[in-house]
């Protein structure tokens, strides 16, 4: 029986980039409901079903509580001291043998869905002192940050579309109706694409599949994996042969029109139409439509970064934006204006200091690609990686080849893992200490409101207290910081030593002083300024109003001038020309029926679901409902070319690996191509994943294969992977 009356806790969901305002009851310590704010100023109330499931990530059983200790064949509880001192002295003690390269760090995505990490990590970092740092980040939007740092001058400078005010939407590699945006924080999508179309505007996608976004769309083209390219740049072609370019003020501050015009003489649009099956015809018109659009962005995701040209798709992107004039104007591509501006506390990028120790892979930001992360664990000699520390992520699930890693994580002389589940990644690890998470944490969005299609600001209180004992994300990276420094000598100095002696609150109420909107910094609002006391009083969160035109000053370039011609990204052009228009006659001989089709490769893409984020969402009952969704899509014709018919379990195989999963066919998906979703693949031994283990799935990342990459970026490319189908 309940002893306190319910209490509503206003706040953001934390669980995807939607950041989502909800309103969250509770009771003695339980969750009574959860549902949509309507006061919230970017996500008026509308919430998807992962809201919900934030009441089973909190009584959810398989997750950890206290810190686990491999022993044997099984694991042991131990106490948070016994487990910091642990860990401190074997990664000091890894690091004094081999070096301080010789431990690794692994950064999950739901990093940025969690203040305290963001704030407090880089202390951990910081005393490691390791150049052996991987996130998810390789595995799916680094492209865009290249580019922007290229192009903008920081890799935080990403452009959002306007969707609120734009006349047409151009969409590639993207579903944002199931992402509710990515890299564009957008709650509620549906209805901001109906508002586009409602005021007389048109949405265009080019996709492999008729996904859910398409079939929203006015129209939509099916374009072959990979060659999105060709396309953007046969469109750049089109409008600058004839004579559609309007850059208007933005021609004020951009360099590179002559060279990169140079470029594009060879994507005529009926060259390019066999390799990318868009025809010709079609693409000018595209090009001129969005030309003549008094507002139009084009918006480019996952599907155009996770491919082999995924830097030069981002590049083209944003040019056309620039040479239709509508990068920072109202309706297309424009930049926020967050409270905590990122932009301006972060160092704005470098390129090329180091390279991986086997493949000489270029850095970026100081982080290596995650796709070399299983070689340099399994090649021996100097700098080998020897010990691993992995937080908020599970990339034997979700890097290229992770059965490869899967391998390779054993070979390991010590692995920490902070994370708070048993995984298919933490299984390996020697120790685990499992942080808060969901509702028992207090967030602050300092991510996704710099990305967002308007600038607001919300803070979210914690809605449950923690378990006793526990520990939140950044009280296990200050101890861990604290006693890797005791023990190796390495303390923090100067600003880093201070910023240490904070709490995560006082970090982030000094940043939102000094913030455009703070008592300190810009002073954009009109009465006050924004701290954190004033968001906590805002408890629906502050409205700071539709994106602003802000260019030449935000511009991070040393002149403040665009590069739309940037050296690196060059001659990605001349390699897309020799390899892909090359192959185009091949490419569209695939997509046709014709004798002995049956045996020929085809095409490997992803696709995104609703009721899932990545990996670890699997295991929450209410989003594990309803039928099963780890299937493979293919073409009807394709299915008939192989004798295959839907719902019979197929064998799927690549240069990589191979795995079996119910084939459902459909026209939704061109010929040619097939489609498996990601994050499943919950059927390995000694993984604490009930609700997940009861529909597995398999894992489409032992298919794809790490030896594929994004050549300047070192992005991982997943999408357009070779394999073959048989009856399984």
């Amino acid at each position: 029986m309940a002893t306190a009356p319910p209490i509503t806790h206003y706040r953001a969901c934390n669980l995807c980039e939607a950041i989502c305002g909800i309103a969250v009851t509770v009771a003695d310590g339980e969750v009574l409901d959860i549902r949509g704010d309507p006061d919230d100023p970017l996500g008026r109330g509308h919430i998807c079903p992962k809201a919900a499931a934030l009441a089973d990530l909190a009584a959810d059983p398989d997750r950890l509580r206290r810190p686990l200790r491999r022993h044997g064949g099984g694991w042991q509880k131990v106490g948070w001291r016994e487990a910091f001192a642990e860990a401190a002295e074997r990664l000091a003690a890894l690091q004094h043998r081999h070096g301080r390269d010789s431990v690794a760090v692994y950064q999950g995505n739901p990093t940025v869905h969690n203040s305290g990490t963001m704030l407090v990590a880089p202390e951990l970092l910081r005393v490691l002192g390791t150049r052996n740092r991987y996130s998810a980040t390789s595995a799916d939007q680094l492209p865009h940050h290249l580019a922007a740092w290229l192009m903008f001058g920081h890799q935080l400078l990403l452009p959002v579309p306007d969707l609120d005010r734009t006349h047409h939407l151009l969409v590639l590699g993207a579903n944002p109706l199931v992402s509710n945006g990515s890299l564009m924080t957008a709650p509620d999508v549906r209805a901001r694409l109906r508002a586009i179309q409602s005021r007389g505007g048109k949405i265009v996608v080019l996709d492999p599949r008729r996904s859910e976004t398409a079939e929203l769309a006015d129209e939509h083209h099916f374009i072959r994996p990979g060659s999105d390219v060709l396309l953007l740049a046969a469109m750049l072609h089109t409008i600058l042969r004839q004579g559609l370019e309007r850059p208007g003020r933005l021609a004020a501050f951009t360099d590179g029109r002559r060279e990169l015009t140079e470029r594009l003489e060879a994507f005529s649009a009926d060259r390019v139409e066999p390799a990318t099956g868009v025809g010709a015809a079609v693409i000018e018109r595209l090009a001129r439509e969005f030309a003549a659009a008094p507002a139009a962005v084009c918006y480019g995701r996952v599907g155009v970064s996770t491919q082999r040209f995924g830097s030069a798709c981002q590049w083209l992107i944003n040019a056309l934006n620039v040479l239709t004039g509508n990068l920072d104007r109202a309706g297309g591509a424009m930049f926020t204006a967050p409270a905590v501006d990122l932009v301006r506390v972060r160092p704005p990028g470098h390129y090329d200091r180091y390279r991986s120790r086997v493949r000489g892979v270029p850095e970026f930001g100081g982080e290596l690609p995650v796709a070399t992360l299983a070689e340099e664990i399994l090649t021996g000699g100097p700098g080998q990686i020897r010990g691993l520390v992995t937080w908020a992520g599970n990339p034997v699930l979700s890097s290229p080849h992770g059965s490869k890693l899967e391998r390779a994580l054993p070979r390991l002389e010590f692995m920490l893992s902070i994370d708070p589940y048993l995984n298919e990644t933490t299984r390996h690890a020697h120790l685990i200490l499992p942080p808060t998470c969901g509702l028992e944490t207090e967030h602050y969005d300092l991510a996704f409101h710099l990305l967002a299609v308007r600038n607001t600001a919300r803070y979210s209180p914690a809605a449950l207290p923690p378990a006793p004992g526990a520990r939140h994300d950044w009280q296990i990276f200050r101890a861990l910081a604290r006693a890797l420094a005791a023990r190796n000598g390495r303390r923090l100095r100067g600003t880093a030593a201070l910023r240490a002696r904070l709490h995560p609150r006082t970090l982030l109420d000094l940043a939102l002083r000094v913030g455009p909107y703070g008592a300190w910094g810009g002073r954009l609002l009109r009465r006050g300024g924004l701290s954190l006391r004033a968001l906590e009083r805002a408890r629906h969160g502050i409205d700071l109003g539709p994106l602003r035109p802000c260019l030449p000053a935000r511009l991070a370039t040393p002149d403040r001038r665009i590069r739309l011609a940037p050296e690196l990204l060059l001659p990605e052009l001349e390699r897309a020309n020799a390899e892909l228009l090359a192959a185009g006659a091949e490419a569209a001989g695939r997509g046709r029926p014709h004798a002995g089709a049956g045996s020929a490769p085809l095409r490997l893409i992803g696709r995104r679901l609703l009721r899932s984020n990545n990996s670890w969402m699997h295991n929450l009952p209410r989003l594990a409902r309803g039928p099963n969704e780890c299937t493979l899509l293919m073409h009807p014709d394709d299915a008939a070319q192989r004798g295959l018919r839907d719902g019979q379990t197929v064998r799927v195989r690549s240069r990589t690996g191979e795995v079996r999963v119910p084939l459902r066919v459909s026209d939704e998906i061109m010929r040619g191509v097939v489609s498996l979703p990601h994050g499943f693949g919950h059927d390995r031994p000694r993984v604490r994943l009930r609700v997940a283990a009861t529909r597995p799935g398999a894992s489409i990342n032992d298919l794809t294969d790490e030896l594929e990459l994004d050549r300047p970026s070192g992005n991982a490319a997943f999408s357009g992977v070779s394999v073959r189908v048989e009856a399984g």
